[in-house]
C-alpha cells in the first residue's frame, strides 16, 4: 500500500501550479514548481506539505488580499482537488499568520477540499479571539465541513496536530462550541465532538464526565457521542463513565477457564484467547482484554483491544474466545519476551494470563558451496 507521503509528489506539484496558472497570468508556474519538487522525495508527509507551502510563499502575490483573490479564484474553477489542498491550508498558516482577517475565511472556504483542522491550530494560538470569534460563527455554517473545522480544528490532542496547551489547561472555552455542534445534523460533525470531548477526558475526566451527563440528559441525536467522548475512561475502567453507559462495576460476574494458545508463540503469529463469563444476576457486560507489551525497557501499560458489548444471563455460562495476532505494525513493533494478557469487564480485571513471544527461527540457511564443502 502506498504511503499517505507519496500523494505529496512531483505530480501533485504540477497539478498545483496549473490550478493557480490557470487563474493568475503573473504566477511563475516554472519557478514554483521547480522549487517544490527539489529534494520533495527525500522528506515524510508533513515536511513535504510544508515545503510546497514555502514554494507557494515564494511565488504568490505578496499581497495577502491579491492571494485570497487567485486562491478563491482557483477553488471557484475547480482546483485543488484533495490532497493538493494540504500544503495551500500550510501556506495560508505561515504567509498568512498576520492577516487573520483574511486568513480564517479563506480556511472556511478551502477546508471543504481538505480539512483546514491543522491550519487553523496557529492563528487559535497567535490570534485566539478572533479565531474563537470566527469559530462561533461557523457553528451554524450551511456546511457540515465548515462545522467539523470548529470542533476539530480545537481538539487539544489533536493527533498529527500542533497542541494547544491553552485547552489542554484549560477546555472550558471550547465546551461552548461543542454544546452548539453535540446535536448537529451531521454524523460527521458529531463524531468529531466526540473525539473532542474524550480529548479532554485525557486531562479533565471530571469536565468529561459532567458534560457527557449533561448531554445525556439534553441532546437528541448525542447518544454515539457520549458513549464515543467516554471510550478512553471506559478502558481505564472508570466507574463513573461506566455508569453512564449502564454497565455496573461492581456487579458480580467470576471468569473461569481463561487459556490462551499457545503459551509461546513467534512474532507475527498469534494466540487464541479463551474464557467463560458467569454473571450471578442478569448484567449488561463491557467485555475488553489488555496486552501488556514488551517494551525497550521492559513491560508497557496495558493496551485495551475492545471484544464486545453482551448482556450476560443469570447464573449461565458464557464462553468467549478471540484471536490476537503479535505482529509488527505502523505504531507497534513486537519485542521478544512474556507479554501478559489480561480480561477486562465492567473495568474490573477478571482474569490474566502470560504469553512468551520469541524470534522466529531463522530460515535454514543454503547448503555451503565453498570448496572445503565439495564432495572429494
Amino acid at each position: 500500500m502506498a504511503d499517505f507521503k507519496d500523494e505529496l509528489s512531483p505530480e501533485l506539484v504540477a497539478r498545483l501550479g496549473h490550478d493557480i496558472a490557470s487563474v493568475s497570468a503573473s504566477f511563475d508556474r516554472a519557478t514554483f514548481e521547480q522549487f517544490a519538487a527539489t529534494g520533495l522525495g527525500e522528506l515524510e508527509l508533513k515536511a513535504r506539505s510544508d515545503w510546497i507551502a514555502r514554494a507557494l510563499t515564494a511565488t504568490m502575490p505578496p499581497s495577502a488580499e491579491e492571494a485570497d483573490r487567485v486562491i478563491r479564484a482557483a477553488l471557484d474553477a475547480g482546483g485543488f482537488q484533495g490532497w493538493a489542498s494540504m500544503p495551500v491550508n500550510a501556506y495560508v498558516a505561515s504567509a498568512m499568520l498576520d492577516r487573520p482577517d483574511v486568513a480564517l475565511p479563506l480556511l472556511a472556504a478551502l477546508t471543504p477540499r481538505y480539512t483546514a483542522e491543522f491550519a487553523i491550530r496557529p492563528f487559535l494560538e497567535s490570534h485566539p479571539d478572533l479565531t474563537m470569534d470566527h469559530l462561533r460563527s461557523w457553528t451554524t455554517d450551511p456546511d457540515e465541513h465548515v462545522r467539523r473545522l470548529v470542533s476539530e480544528g480545537t481538539r487539544p490532542r489533536l493527533p498529527w496536530g500542533q497542541r494547544l496547551s491553552r485547552f489542554i489547561a484549560d477546555p472550558s472555552p471550547t465546551l461552548e462550541l461543542l454544546d452548539a455542534l453535540v446535536d448537529d445534523e451531521s454524523l460527521y460533525v458529531r463524531r468529531s465532538v466526540a473525539n473532542h470531548l474524550n480529548d479532554i477526558s485525557k486531562d479533565h475526566p471530571d469536565v468529561a464526565l459532567e458534560t457527557a451527563r449533561r448531554w445525556s440528559d439534553s441532546t437528541t441525536r448525542g447518544d454515539f457521542v457520549v458513549r464515543h467522548s467516554l471510550r478512553t475512561l471506559v478502558k481505564r475502567g472508570d466507574p463513573a463513565a461506566l455508569a453512564l453507559l449502564g454497565f455496573d462495576y461492581d456487579a458480580p460476574i467470576e471468569i473461569t477457564d481463561f487459556s490462551c494458545s499457545p503459551s509461546t508463540v513467534p512474532i507475527g503469529d498469534a494466540v487464541a484467547l479463551t474464557f467463560t463469563l458467569r454473571a450471578a444476576a442478569p448484567v449488561k457486560a463491557a467485555i475488553d482484554y489488555l496486552v501488556h507489551y514488551q517494551g525497550v525497557r521492559g513491560p508497557k501499560a496495558g493496551k485495551v483491544f475492545k471484544l464486545t458489548v453482551r448482556d450476560l444471563p443469570a447464573d449461565q455460562p458464557v464462553r468467549f474466545s478471540r484471536q490476537h495476532r503479535f505482529a509488527h505494525v505502523s505504531i507497534r513493533k513486537i519485542h521478544p519476551g512474556p507479554h501478559r494478557i489480561e480480561v477486562q469487564v465492567n473495568g474490573r480485571i477478571l482474569g490474566a494470563a502470560e504469553v512468551d513471544v520469541v524470534v522466529p527461527p531463522s530460515t535454514s540457511p543454503e547448503p555451503s558451496t565453498s570448496p572445503e564443502s565439495r564432495p572429494r
